[in-house]
């Protein structure tokens, strides 16, 4: 019965890791994808920091992805930014991609 407990125990963990590094690249990749959007908006390097984390933060509204998609795609068109939809999106996932490839390789 110790061998069942110690493997269950020890596929519990693995799940703990792998849930807090997938939240760790998120997390990257939302400041990666806010300081591409303070680009666009013009902003100077303390309200790009600034917005950078307001973009990570907007992650915590609900599970997903919309969350972010909403904040940064509404904030761009607000302040009058030609983007679509889809260029958004993409930018997520490259940005996810980077953030993946920062992570692992420790940058």
């Amino acid at each position: 019965m110790t061998t069942f407990d110690d493997r269950e125990k020890a596929f519990e963990a693995k799940f703990a890791r792998d849930a807090e590094l997938q939240f760790k690249v998120a997390a990257r990749r939302n400041k990666l994808l806010g300081l591409w959007a303070a680009e666009l908006l013009k902003l100077t390097p303390e309200e790009a920091d600034s917005y950078a984390k307001s973009v990570v933060h907007a992650d915590f509204e609900e599970a997903g992805d919309e969350d972010v998609f909403r904040k940064v795609f509404g904030d761009l068109t607000a302040r009058g930014v030609e983007v679509t939809e889809l260029q958004v999106r993409r930018m997520m996932e490259e940005k996810m991609a980077e953030a993946r490839r920062q992570f692992f390789e420790g940058v």
